[in-house]
């Protein structure tokens, strides 16, 4: 069993990472597909090909297209999407609010993602006895850490009460069907992950998209925002953990807001500035995959062969934006019009408001061959996280108003000023709506909170009982995703879900 392991982890790395000269030093070996556990962990190389291998688990949940595809599952949760794919049926039972434990977008996580920690458990076990450079090692380990976290951080906020496996696992282990944990206990383990990889000698920054020290504290920062909140519910001393630990990011002046709008869907701003983490893509490569998705259904617009309509915001969501704020206007975050693919110089009204933020231009217009990273975390995103926390600790203050205020001049809108400690903790949650919509964040605010964004009042209701523009009404069954049933199947330890 530990050959099959191996060689099905070995299998990703060849096919899925992108750090180019660990893969080939990796290609050059002997019949690979002879190496087990024990006799491939022996070279310093081996080392950097298995923490490769992590990474590929970012990239399963982005892949679709005619029948949806998985990273639109916690946007369609929000109630601000709206698709025209009518055989993309796991995306209607899910904005819909009728989703099952068959839904394939939530099996693609779950697999993925603890595929991810099963090729991080390996690196993590096995680096420790390689012989080489001390330094290096602590830095591999350091990535595989924040990448099993990682994995760990979403599973956890998806599923509730989840496996948690942290050794490598083979036809005898304990663990081959394991029962679930206590979600305080895998927090626990993220924790631990990233502070181990806090320490592990990362630079800030990584411009080949490499975990980095920028991304460890992001992460850190992000994860004790949402322990203080829901289900864990710890309050004040993790709200002061997450503002001290984003406090870190601001203060280090290592990142900054893009500019403009546009540089966030330009590939030549990859792994810089605003962008502190991201899923890797190489046009002619492995391009980014979304970009038929988020086009209109047979529009004529693209040189992609299929235009799928498969996800676009809600005329409402758009429409709630202040009528000042730049991120609404056309071709900012969302566009409605397009050139034709024939005639670049005839308009095509597109009839909804399709998200350009994703948009790749020269893949859309020439190459359908995109070259588009996909942004996991952007300080953006840090900047507010650093508002709600410290504004939660000591109330308005101006390091708190100036975080938020970054992202609000960007966006052309009055700077905030003379609030209450309530008016701000609002302003702060319309601005993380306003500002990550579609970049799977929503979804995760609105479940830590309990709260989610009302369209008409620009107010926010709590979570259970709040009425999607469209209709539907949330209840307390989906404030998790369905386990899903192939792994209810699998593993007889496994208790359903509450609701499914």
């Amino acid at each position: 069993m530990k050959a099959t392991i191996i060689r099905f982890g070995l299998l990703v790395l060849t096919t899925g990472a992108l750090w180019i000269t660990g893969c080939r030093k990796f290609l050059d070996e002997t019949d690979p597909s002879n190496y087990t556990e024990d006799t491939y962990f022996t070279k310093p190389e081996h080392a950097r090909s298995s923490v490769n291998a992590i990474y590929a688990s970012l990239r399963d949940p982005m892949d679709g297209g005619f029948n949806g595809a998985p990273w639109t599952m916690t946007e369609f949760a929000t109630g601000q999407a709206a698709t025209d794919l009518g055989q993309a049926v796991n995306s209607y039972f899910i904005k819909d609010l009728h989703n099952t434990a068959d839904n394939t977008y939530g099996e693609n996580y779950w697999k993925n993602y603890y595929k991810g920690i099963s090729n991080a458990n390996l690196s993590i076990a096995k680096i420790p006895g390689i012989n080489m450079d001390a330094a290096e090692a602590k830095s591999l380990l350091g990535e595989a850490h924040f990448l099993r976290a990682w994995y760990y951080f979403n599973l956890v906020q998806m599923f509730g009460n989840i496996p948690l496996i942290t050794e490598p696992v083979d036809l005898k282990s304990e663990q081959l069907r394991p029962m679930q944990a206590a979600p305080e206990d895998v927090y626990k383990l993220i924790v631990d992950d990233l502070t181990a990889a806090e320490n592990a000698g990362l630079p800030w920054r990584d411009a080949s998209g490499k975990v980095s020290l920028g991304a460890v504290k992001s992460l850190l920062a992000k994860v004790y925002l949402t322990m203080a909140g829901y289900p864990l519910q710890k309050g004040a001393p993790y709200f002061d953990l997450a503002a001290k630990k984003a406090g870190e990011v601001l203060d280090s002046k290592q990142f900054k807001l893009f500019d403009t709008y546009g540089d966030l869907h330009n590939p030549a701003k990859k792994n810089i500035e605003e962008n502190i983490f991201m899923i890797q893509y190489k046009t002619q490569v492995i391009p980014g995959p979304w970009q038929s998705l988020i086009i209109p259904y047979n529009k004529n617009i693209s040189a992609y062969s299929a235009e799928t309509g498969g996800i676009y915001a809600t005329a409402d969501f758009v429409k709630s934006y202040d009528a000042a704020d730049l991120r609404a206007k056309e071709g900012q975050f969302f566009f409605t019009e397009f050139t034709n693919q024939d005639n670049r110089n005839l308009k095509v009204n597109l009839g909804g408001y399709f998200i350009y933020k994703l948009f790749d231009v020269t893949a859309q217009t020439t190459t359908a061959n995109s070259d588009l990273n996909w942004s996991l975390i952007r300080y953006a995103d840090i900047l507010l996280v650093y508002a709600e926390a410290a504004n939660e600790v000591s109330g308005p203050g101006a390091k708190v108003y100036d975080a938020v205020n970054q992202v609000r001049t960007r966006a052309k809108l009055p700077a905030l000023a003379g609030l209450s400690k309530d008016q701000l903790r609002e302003s702060i949650w319309r601005e993380r709506w306003y500002e990550l919509c579609f970049e799977n964040v929503t979804w995760f605010d609105m479940v830590r909170l309990r709260k989610a964004f009302n369209v008409s009042t620009k107010g926010f209701d709590n979570y259970v009982g709040h009425k999607f523009s469209y209709g539907p009404v949330l209840t307390e069954r989906e404030l998790l995703f369905p386990i899903p049933s192939t792994e209810l199947r699998n593993n007889p330890n496994l208790i359903p879900t509450k609701g499914y």
